[in-house]
């Protein structure tokens, strides 16, 4: 975190409420000011001002804070330093990274202490990508920088720098290095390969574009029955051992994204430590180097201070839309909003607000809503900008009490987000991941056009299977009533035919080498093989043969496997089984007949 460089502003503590601090003397400072708090010098943002009054939430521990102790200003927002250098970090919410504070201090880090958010010694190789003499807007690319060896890190002209190109230089920098002088209206500006950016601002667009592009995930639930756009929103509500976090480290694997920030927002510590554990572990299945050279990693526990849970969410969509800007796709994944609800509540509470549903602040939904915002698919800013698009995928888990959506995280993040993967307890327990219950889920992302080795027919087939597991939900209640010898045979197959859905497609494991991943065209192999089954034993069982005939065919042993076909080989053995699956039931009919 990088703070203006100004005059300090001297004021002292005359409150203290927890984490909320009330501050006198500050009569320059402006709303959302960082300032630095007593000897220890604790770093806390002015929310409030009245009078010659500042009231701040502090983002470290207030414990041992004496009235009277001094406050100065920084000056300047909260704001993040970005930069090569980002991807591979794992920092606090305060953009702090947390393994050069635990070199520096050891395991226990002291309050009040600062590091450097980027590598500013490190020397890195620019290239320009602009001459001396050319027109710049801001957000054109001025250069670019080998951040790793599969990322093109994208030197973007700040705000407030456009004009004409006075000198650039190719080379090697370090960060505070000026690497080009703009000619500016206001005199010459010499530029760096870093620029700083206020958390709580969005980043400007020049257009915003529709949710029109799928982004694949590898989870069959999601690709196939409730969709994710990208630049799209989505929300993994769900109770305890539900596996919001298992499915969230999934996608941020899978996912077709050029880089993932994964935030830790009030997660428990030991769900983080094993973050912290398997990221620098895991492979990158579309490059083979380590996952961790394309994310960057935000950990903020639920032991960590309140206040701070709700920086790490700003800080980590920052740096988000900064590389949306360079015109990568980005995926970002909150984990869990209700922490980062839970502590505006404390915050609210302890500045005395009139409390809103459940004692959670008036303006919980703006809030919600305003992050959820800053997702999009967008045509970044400059006079090239229309060359590049970028976009930014929100997926934020919630944890709802007991599992009960009906509460106010749950109900305002459902109004933000455009796709909604409750997870269900009883899935759970069953072993059946991802948890998704397709009942209670829903997407409102439609796409036009062909998606990549699907078909035309791939929302019908989508709306039958849909249409298979209602109506078994419906026979399921009838079965605990009346027991299932009092369905006919049509309706047995309809049951029959749902368990091939839920067990052959809809459920995936995470752990097998194959079926942790399915591509859209594998995707639709199944659910093609398993609706033309469905379909053909209609057609038998008007022709009269058995459903126990029909459910003993071959065939259905083969469905069973069809999600263990390895990638390369899959969309033509599904092609043959589904050709299988037809001679099958062709040699039924024929021996009936004779």
């Amino acid at each position: 975190m990088k703070m203006t460089d100004l005059s300090e502003i001297p004021g002292r503590v005359v409150r203290i409420a927890g984490p909320v601090v009330g501050v006198v003397g500050l009569e320059s400072a402006r709303l959302y000011d960082v300032v630095h708090i007593g000897d220890l010098k604790l770093v806390g943002e002015i929310i409030r001002l009245a009078g010659d009054t500042a009231t701040v939430q502090v983002y470290e521990e207030t414990s041992g804070l004496r009235l009277g102790e001094g406050v100065t200003s920084t000056g300047g927002p909260l704001s993040v330093r970005l930069g090569p250098g980002l991807l591979g970090q794992v920092y606090d919410g305060l953009q702090r990274p947390l393994n050069v504070l635990a070199d520096a201090a050891g395991a226990f880090i002291p309050r009040g202490i600062l590091a450097p958010a980027l590598p500013e010694e490190t020397a890195w190789t620019f290239t320009p990508a602009v001459a001396a003499g050319e027109l710049v807007e801001p957000g054109d690319v001025l250069g670019a920088v080998a951040e790793t060896p599969q990322l093109e890190h994208r030197i973007l002209v700040p705000a407030g720098a456009g004009g004409r190109v006075a000198a650039i230089a190719a080379g090697e920098f370090a960060l505070a290095d000026p690497v080009a002088r703009i000619e500016t209206g206001s005199g010459i500006r010499s530029l760096g390969l870093a620029q700083t950016w206020p958390v709580r601002r969005p980043r400007p667009v020049a257009e915003r574009l529709p949710p029109r592009v799928p982004l694949i995930t590898g989870t069959r639930v999601i690709d196939a029955f409730f969709p994710l756009a990208r630049g799209g929103a989505a929300i993994i509500p769900g109770g305890f051992g539900t596996g919001k976090t298992v499915l969230q480290h999934a996608l941020s694997r899978w996912s077709d994204v050029d880089v993932v920030v994964y935030i830790g927002c009030g997660e428990r510590g030991n769900e983080m430590a094993e973050v912290l554990e398997e990221f620098p572990s895991l492979e990158d299945p579309r490059t083979g180097a380590p996952l961790m050279e394309r994310t960057v990693l935000i950990a903020n526990t639920s032991n960590m201070p309140v206040a701070a849970r709700e920086a790490s969410i700003y800080t980590g969509v920052t740096i988000a839309e900064y590389y949306r800007d360079m015109g990568y796709d980005v995926l970002l994944l909150a984990d869990s909003t209700s922490r980062w609800g839970e502590a505006l509540r404390e915050i609210s509470g302890r500045l005395e607000e009139m409390p809103g549903e459940e004692g959670y602040p008036a303006y919980l939904g703006s809030r919600v809503a305003e992050f959820y915002e800053r997702s999009g698919r967008v045509i970044p800013i400059g006079s090239a900008g229309r060359d590049r698009t970028g976009s930014v995928s929100v997926v934020g888990a919630v944890s709802p009490p007991g599992g009960d959506f009906s509460e106010p995280i749950t109900q305002n993040s459902m109004r933000a987000a455009g796709a909604f993967w409750g997870l269900d307890y009883d899935l759970s327990r069953r072993r059946h991941f991802p948890a998704i219950n397709w009942t209670r889920s829903y997407t409102l992302y439609r796409f036009e056009g062909d998606r990549p080795g699907v078909p035309d027919d791939w929302d019908a087939r989508v709306l039958s299977a849909q249409v298979l597991l209602r109506r078994e939900a419906g026979l399921l209640e009838i079965v605990q009533l009346v027991g299932p010898d009092a369905l006919s045979e049509t309706e047995r197959l309809v049951l029959f035919s749902a368990k091939m859905l839920r067990e052959d497609f809809l459920q995936q494991s995470s752990f097998h080498e194959v079926d942790r991943f399915c591509p859209l065209d594998k995707s639709f192999g199944i659910l093609n093989a398993i609706i033309g089954f469905h379909l053909l034993a209609e057609k038998a069982l008007a022709a009269e043969i058995p459903l126990e005939t029909v459910t003993a065919l071959p065939v259905v042993e083969e469905i069973a496997r069809a999600k263990e076909l390895p990638l390369e080989s899959a969309p033509g053995a599904l092609r043959d089984l589904a050709e299988r699956i037809r001679a099958a039931f062709e040699g039924l009919l024929q021996k009936e007949a004779a």
